[in-house]
C-alpha cells in the first residue's frame, strides 16, 4: 500500500512539475490584443464584436523603421456561427507571390480551430501607404459564388499581426424595397483594407482594420467580374507603453454599466437563494431537534417500554446497506471528484491570472493537461469506495472509472469531427493532434488511473458505519408519486439552476458567441454557492427520503445532486432558439454536442457532491441516536 502510494505521489508531482513548465510557458506565449472595427463591422448591436485572443503572448519583438513585420491570416467564417470556420484562402483572396506556407501551431491554437498563414499584404514597421494594389483577379462563376455565399452569410475574416488579432467583413449586404414588389438584396464585396497602426518607439501597440464602403463590387449577379484589391497602412504613434497595450482590452470585455448591472443581478441572486437556503436549513435542523428530543425519550423509557420505532430511525438496519451496481457508483463518485479536483485548479490558474484575455486556447490546452495530471484522484476515489464495499472485480473498477467521461467524449468527439471534416471546416482537428491527445491519455491518463486504482484497492480505510446492518433489507412502504425519483430531481435541481442561470448567459456568449469572459472572481463565487445550494438540497431530500422509511437514498443523492446538469442542457435549448442567431447542421451539432459532454460532467461533479454530503450527514444523524 505505502510504495504503491508513494509511486503515485512520485509520479503525480513529477507530471505536474512538468506541467507548470508548461503552463509557464503556455502563459508566456499567451497573450491578447488587436481590436478591429468598420464602418460596417461596428456600427450595429448585430455586428459588435469583441477582441479575440492573442497568438504568442508578449511579444519580445521590436523593429526598426521599414523592417517587415509578418501580417498572418488566420481563417474565415459565418458570424453567427462560431463554430463553423474555414481556411482563409478557401475564399479566393490574393494569395502571396512566394505561396501560401503554414505557421506552426500549439495544441491549444490547433483546438481553437486556427490555421495561420502567411498573407499577401506588405505592412512594414512605420511605412505608410496611401493605396497599395494588392492583386488584381478575375473572378470566374465559381469564385464569384463563393464571395457571394459569404457574404450572404455574414462571413468575416481574423488576422494577426504581431501576435494582435484583427477582424472585417468580407462584404455587406443591401436590402432595396420597392412598392409593390419583394425586397431585392444586392451583395457587395469589399475590396479596399484599410490598416491603422499605434506603435511607441520599437514595438506595436494596436492595430484596427476598417473597411472603405466605396470601394465595392457588386457581386449579385454576372458569371464573372475583375476586381482589383487593394489596401493603404497609416502609422501613427502613442504613449501607451508596450507593457500595457492589453489593459483596454480587458475593460472593453464589459462595459462599466454593463459590469455594475452584472454584479448587481448576481448578488440579488445569491441573496435570494441563500435567503431560501437558510429558510429551509432553520426547518430542517428544527425538525431534526425534534428528532432526536423524541428519541432520546424513547432511549430513557428503558427496553420495558414495546412502543415502536417510526421516522428515520425506524430503517437503521438498512441505511447504510451499499447501493445496487456498487461499480457503476463507484467509478461515477471516482469520476465526479477527479471533475471537482480539475475545476478548482482552472479556478486557481484564472484568479492568480494564468488565462489572459481572449486566450482561450491556453484555457482547453490546461484542461486536457489538468485532466491527465488528476486521473489518480479518479482511480484511488473509485478503487477506495469499491473496496470499501466489498468489491472484487477491480480490472471492471478501473476500466469504468477511466471511461465513464472519456468514453462518452470520444463518442461524440468522433462524430462531431467527422462532421467537421465533411465541412472541410478548420474545427476538424487534424490526425497528428488526435495522436497526441490520444497519447497523452494513454501513457498518462490511463496508467496514472491504475495506478490510483491499485492504491485504492490496497489502502486499509473501511467503510464507517455508526450503526449495524441487518442481514436482510426491509420493503420500503408505497410512497406518493411526487416523493418518486423524478419529481425529486426536478425539485433538487432547480434551485441550484436558480443560482447559476443569471452567469450561464455570459458563460455562453463568451464559449458560444464573440465575447470574452475576464471577471473570474464572479464566475468562482457563483460556482461555490452551486456546490453550497446542491449540498443542502440535495441533504434536505436525504432526510425526507428517510423520514418516510425509504433507505435507498446512495443513488437518490447522485441523481438529485447531479440533476443541475438537466437544467443547465434545458437552457442550452433556449439559449439556442432565443439568444443566439446560430443556424445550420454544423454548428447545431457542435453546440448541443459539446454542451452535452460539458453537462454531463457536471452531472458527475454535482452527483458527488450529493452523494458525499448526504453520506456525512446521514452519518451524523444515525451517530446521535442509540439503537439496537
Amino acid at each position: 500500500m505505502a510504495m504503491s502510494l508513494s509511486v503515485v505521489l512520485c509520479l503525480c508531482l513529477l507530471l505536474c512539475g512538468l506541467c507548470g513548465a508548461s503552463a509557464r510557458l503556455s502563459s508566456y506565449l499567451s497573450s491578447s490584443g488587436g481590436y478591429s472595427g468598420t464602418s460596417s463591422f461596428m456600427d450595429s448591436d448585430h455586428h459588435h464584436f469583441v477582441p479575440g485572443r492573442s497568438l504568442l503572448g508578449e511579444s519580445e519583438h521590436t523593429y526598426k523603421v521599414h523592417e517587415a513585420v509578418p501580417l498572418y491570416a488566420n481563417k474565415v467564417g459565418p458570424f453567427p456561427n462560431p463554430s463553423e470556420t474555414y481556411q482563409y484562402f478557401d475564399l479566393p483572396f490574393c494569395q502571396p507571390s512566394k505561396g501560401v506556407e503554414h505557421k506552426t501551431e500549439d495544441l491549444g491554437e490547433v483546438l481553437e480551430g486556427d490555421r495561420l498563414v502567411n498573407s499577401a499584404y506588405d505592412v512594414s514597421f512605420r511605412v505608410d501607404k496611401e493605396s497599395e494594389a494588392l492583386c488584381s483577379k478575375t473572378l470566374n462563376e465559381k469564385d464569384l459564388g463563393k464571395f457571394r455565399q459569404a457574404v450572404k452569410d455574414d462571413y468575416y475574416f481574423q488576422m494577426y499581426y504581431d501576435d494582435l488579432p484583427i477582424w472585417g467583413f468580407i462584404g455587406k449586404t443591401e436590402k432595396i424595397l420597392r412598392r409593390g414588389a419583394k425586397p431585392e438584396f444586392r451583395y457587395y464585396l469589399f475590396t479596399h483594407v484599410h490598416f491603422d497602426i499605434s506603435y511607441n518607439g520599437d514595438r506595436i501597440i494596436e492595430i484596427n482594420v476598417s473597411t472603405d464602403p466605396l470601394r465595392t463590387v457588386d457581386i449579385t449577379d454576372g458569371d464573372s467580374a475583375t476586381v482589383d484589391f487593394s489596401y493603404s497602412v497609416k502609422w501613427k504613434e502613442t504613449t501607451i507603453p508596450y507593457a500595457r497595450r492589453m489593459e483596454k482590452y480587458s475593460r472593453h470585455s464589459f462595459l462599466p454599466q454593463h459590469l455594475e448591472i452584472h454584479w448587481f443581478s448576481i448578488i440579488n441572486s445569491c441573496v435570494t437563494v441563500l435567503l431560501l437556503t437558510g429558510f429551509l436549513a432553520t426547518i430542517l435542523m428544527r425538525v431534526l431537534k425534534n428528532d432526536f428530543v423524541k428519541y432520546s425519550r424513547e432511549d430513557d423509557a428503558g427496553a420495558s417500554d414495546d412502543s415502536e420505532e417510526t421516522g428515520w430511525k425506524y430503517i437503521h438496519g438498512d441505511v447504510f446497506r451499499f447501493p445496487a451496481s456498487p461499480n457503476l457508483f463507484c467509478a461515477i463518485v471516482g469520476t465526479g471528484t477527479q471533475i471537482f479536483a480539475v475545476s478548482f485548479a482552472i479556478f486557481g490558474l484564472a484568479l492568480v491570472g494564468v488565462f489572459y484575455p481572449y486566450n482561450r486556447g491556453a484555457l482547453l490546452t490546461a484542461c486536457i493537461v489538468l485532466y491527465a495530471l488528476t486521473a489518480g484522484i479518479a482511480g484511488y476515489t473509485g478503487g477506495s469506495y469499491y473496496r470499501q464495499m466489498g468489491g472484487t472485480n477491480w480490472v471492471r473498477n478501473v476500466i469504468m472509472t477511466c471511461s465513464l467521461f472519456c468514453g462518452p467524449l470520444l463518442v461524440t468527439f468522433a462524430f462531431l469531427n467527422t462532421v467537421a471534416i465533411a465541412y472541410r471546416s478548420t474545427a476538424a482537428l487534424p490526425f497528428g493532434t488526435i495522436v497526441i491527445i490520444i497519447i497523452i491519455w494513454a501513457l498518462i491518463t490511463f496508467p496514472l488511473t491504475v495506478l490510483g486504482g491499485i492504491a485504492g484497492k490496497n489502502s486499509k480505510t473501511e467503510f464507517y458505519a455508526p450503526v449495524r446492518t441487518t442481514k436482510y433489507p426491509r420493503a420500503v412502504p408505497p410512497l406518493p408519486w411526487y416523493r418518486s425519483t423524478i419529481p425529486q430531481m426536478c425539485m433538487a435541481g432547480f434551485l441550484p439552476f436558480s443560482a447559476i442561470y443569471i452567469e450561464l448567459y455570459y458563460i455562453f456568449a463568451s464559449v458560444w458567441g464573440h465575447k470574452v469572459y475576464t471577471i473570474y472572481s464572479i464566475l468562482f463565487v457563483v460556482f461555490m454557492i452551486l456546490l453550497v445550494v446542491t449540498s443542502f438540497i440535495t441533504i434536505a431530500l436525504t432526510y425526507f427520503q428517510l423520514a418516510v422509511e425509504d433507505h435507498h437514498w446512495w443513488w437518490r443523492s447522485v441523481l438529485c445532486g447531479g440533476s443541475t446538469g438537466f437544467f443547465i442542457y434545458a437552457y442550452t435549448g433556449y439559449y439556442y432558439m432565443f439568444r443566439s442567431d446560430m443556424s445550420g447542421f454544423m454548428q447545431t451539432s457542435f453546440f448541443f454536442g459539446y454542451n452535452l459532454i460539458v453537462c454531463y460532467a457536471f452531472f458527475l461533479m454535482l452527483g458527488t457532491i450529493g452523494f458525499r454530503s448526504s453520506l456525512l450527514f446521514v452519518r451524523h444523524i444515525y451517530r446521535a441516536i442509540k439503537c439496537e
